[in-house]
């Protein structure tokens, strides 16, 4: 299940995100942290699992006919296709009428 972020999720949302290589730095973390204070464009959903624990985190751009997944961060223990499959059909249901797309890095999220 998708959550939407929330500013009383941002520890949660920092240690998710400090999994990925380009964001373990603390600086570069918090600009991207920034990015998405009251935009309209940039987006974080943090991601349930269904014990209701948050497990994962993805970053998207919202385009006019897309949304372009940005990043996607599970935790450790949940690092697998069962998980980022979920994951792709909650961001489907959210937004039913826009084309899912994703930055090279995470074009694998389309193989099934």
């Amino acid at each position: 299940m998708l959550v939407k972020y929330r500013k009383d999720y941002e520890k949660i949302a920092m240690g998710l995100l400090s999994y990925l290589p380009d964001l373990r730095n603390l600086k570069n973390l918090q600009e991207e942290m920034s990015l998405y204070d009251n935009s309209s464009e940039f987006f974080l959903y943090l991601f349930r699992d269904k014990e209701s624990d948050l497990i994962g985190i993805v970053g998207i751009q919202l385009l006019e006919h897309f949304v372009l997944i940005r990043y996607l961060s599970l935790a450790p223990g949940f690092r697998n296709h069962e998980y980022e499959q979920a994951l792709m059909k909650d961001l489907r249901e959210e937004f039913p009428k826009k084309r899912l797309t994703a930055l090279p890095d995470y074009s694998y999220l389309f193989k099934d």
